[in-house]
């Protein structure tokens, strides 16, 4: 009885899951790539995270290995 009560309250961050309102949009590459985020203070740390693993992939797949 009890777990019946409970399964029909859901969390509204639960709901709210892939929505993108409340939150702040940055574009990358040229417009190729949008990022939301919630903390609009945390932009420039975004963007930098970003070129820095962009920067890795591209160095990673450029390897190519002998066989």
């Amino acid at each position: 009885m009890i777990q019946e009560n409970n399964r029909h309250k859901i969390p509204d961050s639960k709901l709210l899951t892939g929505s993108t309102s409340g939150k702040y949009p940055i574009v990358l590459d040229g417009g190729r790539t949008t990022i939301f985020i919630s903390d609009k203070t945390k932009e420039a740390e975004t963007r930098q995270k970003y070129e820095v693993r962009k920067d890795n992939r591209v160095i990673f797949y450029s390897k190519k290995t002998k066989k």
